[in-house]
């Protein structure tokens, strides 16, 4: 039994009996899986497509040498004879190379040959398909990096060309100054305020070619809005107006927090909790979410935090020369937030440190007219140059680190307005400002001067009014317009813009829905008792047309009642006495022209029948009794002895 046992064993090791295997149908059981290289496979293929290519370049090269030779001959037609006598005779080898070269290439290649080139160096990391690239040959998108590189080289030396203003559309915020624009960081939406007191929202993506703002509202009431903006992360709105307290609205325009007004009692303005005279100015911290700076007619400069509405974070007095009380006019922070710069009505401009209050760091005592406003002021990219804009009609450009000068100065550019602004491009290389017109005048224009020199490089002849407001989005490259006459207009280019008006250009008008909106409020009642639950509709317009089938709430009106009266109702002559009287007597035509005969003729009938008067008076006074009264010639009648003729 044991020697039986180890010879299945070995029967069991030695594998399956190859009948038995195929008729019970796993004879495939016991085989080995086939394996396979898959990287020698590559590596195969990769050598057999360059070798391939090189055969066919090198046949290419013979070809184009030949061609060569031949032309070389058909322009030497004066030695003809000598260059034929002298012409080597080609073996028969290279005739058959060459035909089993074009029969190969015809077989192999589709398209139209490469220009030649110098052996292919194989390399480990370069895996090529195919024939190899010659070294002068460039790409589709190599050829497009360089038209775009040649591009932006062009646009470098001539920054003219990268201004978008070949179309624009207008947005109608109003009647009236448009004195304060907005964007978002991102563009996706634009607000503007303006002297009627309201401020409106567009949504660039939710509008169509309509161009109607989605939300139109009032913060502060009766005041002008002198300045907008968004925060650093677009979530909040700045809106300063003409009030002492600056409102801070999210933004959908629901408000989040409004400043504290000031003591105006006090002497010391510093002791106060904030503002106490009417606002100028305000802007957000380009770092800093939370903070932001406001000016006022009390001569101060205060920053504020959105969640400490209390009081102020800190405050800034503006002084003259004696030591007196100036008005700011405008302010700013330096695009690193550390510090903050201000325009005040004695012409002179003053830049403090954001963590030291007491003392200006950079101060200029003349950089614009006494008693003119200064409208703006902004810092380019870079933070060297500071940009203001004078109420004395000039356009002036500084370098912070030499404040005693300014760089360059634009004369004769009229502003009405005290919030006419500037501002720089997206490349920092060119300065954007805009002109007042008069009522009458001409056309307000939007200026456009190179940074370095200040000279005038191009012009948009925008609208018959002031120019107010420009902003010059860096994201979007579109420019936003405000105008005196209620308008607000943004210039694009299709090419150069990106997103902004280009989406709500190419919408169609939405067509305003037919049904109309029930104007009762429905209550719900879910568990009331079915005899007092009212049927809710979800639908107004299935609601309406429920509504036209029913000829109570239809209002249809009820036909005439033919023959007698039913239900309260009369019949169309009724069953009174006048309306039997206008059915009988009234209507009833007669041609007798003279009314007195009528009426005579049926005198003899009536004193025989009476019909209207004497059937009444027939039992309890059969005997008329008439009274007699006197006639003009002195006759009398009968008549009661107790009454006088009334003279």
């Amino acid at each position: 039994m044991e020697q039986l046992g180890k010879d299945n064993d070995a029967d069991l090791m030695s594998g399956p009996d190859p009948e038995l295997a195929a008729t019970m149908g796993f004879s495939g059981f016991g085989k080995k899986a086939r394996t396979f290289d898959f990287n020698a496979m590559f590596e195969q293929t990769r050598r057999t497509a360059v070798e391939r290519g090189r055969r066919v370049l090198e046949e290419r090269e013979k070809e184009a040498a030949q061609k060569e030779r031949e032309l070389g001959s058909q322009r030497d037609g004066v030695h003809r004879a000598t260059a034929s006598s002298h012409t080597i005779p080609r073996r028969p080898s290279e005739d058959s190379e060459s035909s089993e070269s074009e029969d190969s290439s015809d077989e192999e290649l589709i398209g139209p040959p490469l220009p030649p080139q110098g052996p292919v160096e194989e390399t480990e990391d370069d895996e090529l398909i195919g024939p190899p690239l010659p070294p002068g040959y460039k790409g589709n998108e190599e050829e497009e990096e360089e038209e775009e590189e040649e591009t932006m080289q062009d646009e470098d030396e001539h920054p003219v060309k990268k201004i978008p203003d070949s179309h624009e559309i207008t947005l109608h915020h109003g009647t009236k100054t448009v004195s304060a624009l907005g964007l978002d960081p991102s563009g996706a939406r634009l607000i503007t305020g303006g002297y009627d007191y309201n401020v409106k929202f567009w949504d660039f993506a939710g509008m169509d070619a309509s161009l109607q703002a989605f939300r139109s509202l009032q913060p502060c009431e009766c005041h002008q809005i002198r300045s907008l903006q968004y925060s650093s992360t677009g979530d909040v709105i700045l809106v300063v107006s003409g009030n002492a307290q600056a409102k801070v609205l999210d933004r959908d325009g629901f408000p989040i927090m409004e400043c504290v007004k000031g003591d105006q009692y006090i002497v010391d303005v510093a002791n106060t909790k904030g503002h106490t005279a009417m606002l100028n100015s305000g802007c957000w911290h380009p770092k800093i979410q939370e903070e932001f700076v406001t000016c006022s007619n009390d001569g101060t400069v205060r920053t504020w935090d959105v969640n400490h509405d209390k009081k102020h974070k800190g405050v800034f007095k503006a002084r003259s020369a004696q030591g007196q009380r100036v008005v700011p006019t405008s302010c700013t922070y330096s695009r690193e937030g550390k510090l903050i710069a201000a325009g005040c009505q004695d012409g002179s401009i003053q830049i403090w440190d954001r963590n030291m209050n007491l003392h200006t760091k950079f101060h200029c005592r003349q950089a614009h007219a006494p008693g003119t406003d200064t409208s703006c002021l902004t810092f380019s990219y870079d933070g060297l140059a500071l940009a203001s804009r004078g109420g004395d009609d000039t356009l002036k450009i500084w370098d912070i680190r030499q404040f005693k000068t300014p760089l360059n100065s634009v004369t004769g550019l009229p502003s009405f307005f005290p919030m006419t602004d500037c501002c720089f491009s997206p490349d920092d290389k060119l300065l954007v400002s805009g002109t007042s017109v008069k009522k009458g005048g001409g056309h307000g224009k939007l200026l456009f001067f190179e940074r370095e020199t200040l000279k005038e490089v191009h012009e948009i002849d925008v609208t018959d009014a002031s120019i107010v407001r420009c902003l010059w989005h860096p994201k979007l490259n579109q420019i936003m317009v405000g105008t005196g006459n209620g308008l607000a207009k943004v210039y694009y280019d299709p090419l150069k813009s990106q997103r902004g008006a280009k989406l709500c250009v190419v919408k169609t008008t939405r067509k305003g829905t037919q049904s109309v909106t029930l104007a009762k409020d429905s209550i719900v009642t879910p568990h009331a008792l079915p005899m007092f639950r009212e049927p809710w509709h979800r639908s107004t317009k299935k609601q309406l047309e429920k509504d036209r089938l029913d000829p109570l709430k239809s209002h249809k009106p009820e036909p005439p009642v033919a023959g007698p009266g039913r239900g309260g109702r009369v019949g169309s002559h009724g069953r009174t006495l006048s309306s039997y009287i206008v059915k009988n007597i009234a209507l009833h035509k007669t041609d007798d022209s003279n009314p007195r005969e009528a009426i005579l003729r049926h005198a003899k009938e009536a004193e025989e029948n009476p019909y209207w008067v004497s059937p009444a008076y027939s039992k309890t006074q059969p005997t008329p009794v008439f009274a007699n009264v006197e006639s003009d010639e002195g006759e009398t009648d009968a008549k009661p002895e107790g009454k006088k003729r009334r003279i």
